[in-house]
């Protein structure tokens, strides 16, 4: 039976604000907008960004809470409750995290995927190759050496 594959130090880098993780990423790839999109998928894929976003959504929470009944305007700061935060919180939710920034995420999963291909596609070529260098049975690897050796006047081990 196999064992499970232990993925903990994985999440712990994927999750984690990183900007050497992040810059690392970026010069994977070429071009303005590959850049900038790997930039924004790494950035907002971490879990400072999901606080943050979960700190705009609550900011809007005591005025929706009052609407409902839940609470009353004397129990929250007016700041919480003004009409301009509640539709700069409602635009950046509704217009630009849902139109923008997931058209530009999934243009960076997307790149940072082909850039994962392309890392795949090399580590097998270079797998293939030390695989034909250690094969008897490819010229050029150990079989040349094997076959030197064979050819030395007294190749037996001493005994």
């Amino acid at each position: 039976m196999s064992q499970p594959t232990k993925t903990r130090h994985h999440l712990a880098q994927v999750v984690r604000f990183s900007p050497a993780e992040i810059s690392k990423a970026m010069a994977e790839v070429e071009g303005f907008n590959a850049k900038l999109a790997v930039l924004i998928t790494s950035g907002v894929g971490t879990m400072a960004y999901a606080y943050v976003f979960c700190l705009i959504a609550l900011l809007s929470l005591p005025a929706i809470l009052i609407q409902a009944g839940g609470l009353t305007k004397r129990d929250v700061p007016t700041s919480f409750t003004k009409p301009g935060l509640i539709l700069i919180i409602a635009w950046i939710a509704q217009t630009f995290i849902q139109l923008v920034l997931l058209s530009i995420i999934m243009v960076g999963q997307r790149v940072q995927s082909t850039a994962s291909d392309v890392r795949a596609a090399k580590q097998f070529a270079d797998t293939e190759a030390i695989v034909d260098a250690l094969s008897l049975k490819t010229e050029g690897g150990l079989k040349t050496i094997l076959d030197a050796i064979e050819k030395l006047p007294d190749a037996s081990p001493a005994r």
